[in-house]
């Protein structure tokens, strides 16, 4: 059964905490403000929930909510919620959150494991910045995410 509990053995794994600084990476919440990021550049404070700020991004002519490390657009947030139960948008749960959405796509056993290619393929469907996304957006280059995870202290299978 699927719960926050699985959520948090999986973070346990040293492959899983570098593969989510690799994600972090292209999102542009590298550093120590990420978890506190919206979409476009801007901060907020507040972790109690999900800030739910629309913003309008010119270079893709779209509205966006996403935000946090993992910049999570509130519907998905909002069906991840009701789903594990989060009670906040606290660090903790933001990374339970991208463990889940990682989960969702059939990428944890890859992540676990070290399949990186694998893992960033599937991925791709819900993080744009990540190579292979066909979302239109700007990726990163394989090569780079794969030295964040390694530099993370991730191990390829």
């Amino acid at each position: 059964m699927l719960n926050r509990a699985v959520l948090k053995q999986a973070l346990e794994s040293v492959n899983i905490r570098a593969f989510l600084r690799a994600i972090r990476l292209g999102e542009g919440t590298s550093d120590e403000l990420g978890y506190y990021r919206i979409v476009g550049g801007q901060t907020f404070n507040d972790l109690s929930t999900h800030p739910r700020v629309k913003v309008f991004i010119p270079r893709y002519n779209v509205h966006s909510t996403a935000a946090g490390a993992y910049q999570i657009i509130y519907p998905t947030w909002a069906g991840l919620v009701k789903q594990y139960g989060f009670e906040d948008f606290s660090q903790e749960c933001q990374d339970e959150a991208a463990v889940a959405l990682i989960l969702e796509v059939g990428a944890l056993g890859d992540a676990q494991a070290g399949r990186l290619q694998e893992a960033v393929a599937k991925c791709s469907k819900l993080w744009a910045s990540l190579p292979g996304s066909t979302a239109g957006q700007r990726t990163e280059g394989f090569d780079k995410v794969q030295q964040l995870f390694l530099d993370s202290g991730g191990v390829l299978a």
